[in-house]
């Protein structure tokens, strides 16, 4: 039988191409002393099939080949001057942090303690000299089988690892989308673009990150904050569109979306919904005490509500609503400045005002037709 007819070339559905699984292209170094024995083992190979050999007499050279090359199969001898068998392995061992190259012991030495003593240091395979040529092609061809099934296994392993992030990523931006458009849905009851929660939504993230948050929190506010005024789809039109002032009891009615808000993201343990219901039950409460729906103050409020409270105040000033035109920059801003203290935790005025640059250009590139500059 011609020896190559011992291997069907290792094929793998998803990853490298058949070639670069080809059995007979294994990188094989050949470590022996004697040259007569380097020369029978490269002819037999040769005849085989193999065609990327090398093969040194010099362990010292051997160890430093491995250093510098990815081998599939190492063919070594134990007795040679300077560095046995033994210390060649060691060397191997101490070069890379993963030794994981097979290890074909070909030595003149047939005693079972030094088989033992091979195979217990790392060699995967024992065979004593004198050998016979299709007894080694047929060891051989089992350690690059071994060899190349790790191979596919890491490769199939790459493939589903790539495949479950693709999937984690898909799923994170659909949730994503689906709270930006139950946002959306919430908003267009009361603004005609809807893009009041695109523009607070990154005017809480510049806020975020001039506040000195970590991008994980960071971009928690940005992701969570479109939700900050759900509950608004439980607020009749008749309040939520009425054009003049609102009575003591719509006025109540109006603040209870902040509830209605936290009753629809409550039940899930997501940092994410987490967050979106902190936002919808806290964004309107005030630094005095005197907000709703809690009538938290100060470090009580919590810092996503706190930042929210800000942006999403800045851009309803900035924005026509149904009960008002759209304010300036200059004076919203000084009106958010009077009331530093008692509405807005000062710290966070600050920081808006240090990041007024970036939130501006957000205004222009999201801004409404009405809006005003």
């Amino acid at each position: 039988m011609n020896p190559a007819s011992l291997f069907n070339k290792a094929k793998y559905f998803g990853g490298s191409t058949e070639s670069e699984l080809d059995p007979y292209a294994s990188k094989i170094l050949i470590i022996d002393d004697d040259q007569i024995n380097v020369d029978v083992l490269e002819e037999i190979m040769l005849e085989a099939g193999y065609t990327a050999i090398t093969t040194t007499t010099d362990p010292e050279q051997a160890i430093e080949l491995y250093k510098t090359n990815t081998f599939d199969l190492i063919l070594l001898d134990i007795l040679m001057p300077v560095l046995d068998g033994f210390a060649v392995i060691e060397a191997f061992k101490k070069a890379k942090k993963e030794f994981d190259t097979p290890i074909l012991v070909l030595s003149a030495l047939s005693d079972q303690e030094t088989r033992l003593r091979a195979l217990s240091n790392g060699a995967r395979d024992y065979l004593s000299k004198p050998f016979n040529p299709a007894e080694v092609l047929v060891r051989i061809r089992n350690l690059l089988e071994v060899k190349l099934a790790q191979i596919q296994l890491r490769m199939h392993n790459e493939i589903l690892d790539k495949e479950v992030q693709k999937r984690t990523k898909e799923i994170r931006e659909t949730r994503l989308e689906i709270i930006n458009r139950l946002g959306t849905a919430a908003e267009y009851r009361d603004n005609e673009t809807g893009l009041h929660i695109i523009r607070m939504s990154q005017y809480s993230h510049e806020i975020a990150k001039a506040a000195g948050l970590k991008s994980y929190d960071s971009e928690l506010i940005f992701n969570a904050s479109p939700m900050h005024d759900i509950g608004k789809i439980g607020i009749p039109d008749t309040i939520l569109l009425k054009a003049g002032k609102l009575t003591e009891d719509e006025w109540e009615i109006m603040k209870t979306h902040t509830t209605i808000g936290a009753k629809i993201l409550k039940g899930h343990d997501s940092d994410l919904l987490q967050a979106a219901l902190s936002i919808a039950m806290t964004h309107h409460e005030k630094w005095d005490g005197t907000g709703y729906p809690l009538g938290l103050s100060r470090q009580d409020i919590p810092l996503h509500g706190r930042i929210v409270a800000i942006a999403d105040v800045f851009d309803a000033l900035t924005s026509v609503r149904p009960y008002k035109e759209a304010w300036p920059v200059s004076k919203a801003v000084e009106v958010m400045e009077r009331d530093t203290g008692t509405h807005f935790d000062p710290m966070l005025i600050k920081t808006f005002k240090a990041c007024l640059p970036k939130i501006l250009d957000i205004k222009n590139k999201y801004g409404d037709q009405s809006s005003s500059n």
